[in-house]
């Protein structure tokens, strides 16, 4: 609720200020950068020509910026020196009431321009509403990047599971009893299938119905 009010005060701080320094602007504007130059030389101005363009496009330019809410700070930092030179040089010696041409206009207008350079213009204007898509941008691009790191790629799901199987890597044997629970195990077959003169013998026994002669262990001495 406070950040709103702060915007609604700025707001209409910042229309009121600007229009003041529009109509002081275009009133340099329309006497002529001549007229305005030699008023400036008068009052012993130092560099009355360039004094006098400063003035006449800052007033004018920064009071439509400070309407539209756009660059308020560095307007206003501008602004806030063309009053400070006005002050110095042309109102100070005057007193304070504007009747007297003192320094309570500039003054004024001068505090105002401070202000805006130190806590802005509020959210109610262009800065707010540029400042409001970059801030978004941002966000969404931070929570894009922070998906992106914390989702696994496919590749490396592929790599890993293919370690193990596809690419003929050793099996643990957890990984064996997982696949193939409780399968008994075969007995191992013969490393040769030739059969010995033993065998023979006993074959050629069966088939004509004699016993089979067994070999005698030699006889130790």
């Amino acid at each position: 609720m406070k950040r709103v009010l702060f915007d609604v005060a700025a707001l209409i701080a910042r229309i009121v200020t600007g229009v003041i320094f529009v109509a002081h602007g275009w009133q340099k504007w329309q006497s002529g950068l001549g007229a305005t130059t030699q008023g400036f030389r008068e009052m012993g101005i130092p560099m009355p020509e360039l004094a006098a363009g400063f003035t006449s496009v800052v007033e004018t330019v920064g009071g439509i910026f400070l309407i539209l809410g756009l660059l308020v700070r560095p307007v206003a930092l501008l602004l806030l020196i063309n009053m400070l030179g006005a002050i110095a040089f042309v109102h100070g010696g005057n007193g304070i009431l504007s009747a007297d041409n003192g320094w309570e206009l500039p003054g004024s207008l001068g505090a105002l321009s401070l202000l805006f350079l130190a806590l802005g213009g509020g959210r109610i204007g262009l800065d707010g509403i540029f400042h409001s898509m970059f801030r978004r941008r941002s966000e969404r691009r931070a929570a894009e990047e922070d998906l992106a790191a914390h989702t696994p790629g496919r590749h490396g799901a592929t790599t890993a599971g293919t370690t193990g199987g596809v690419t003929g890597g050793p099996t643990t044997p957890a990984q064996g009893s997982a696949e193939h629970p409780d399968v008994p195990r075969q007995p191992a077959a013969p490393a040769s299938g030739r059969l010995n003169d033993e065998d023979m013998r006993d074959i050629d026994a069966l088939v004509s119905d004699e016993p089979p002669q067994r070999r005698e262990p030699p006889a130790r001495d």
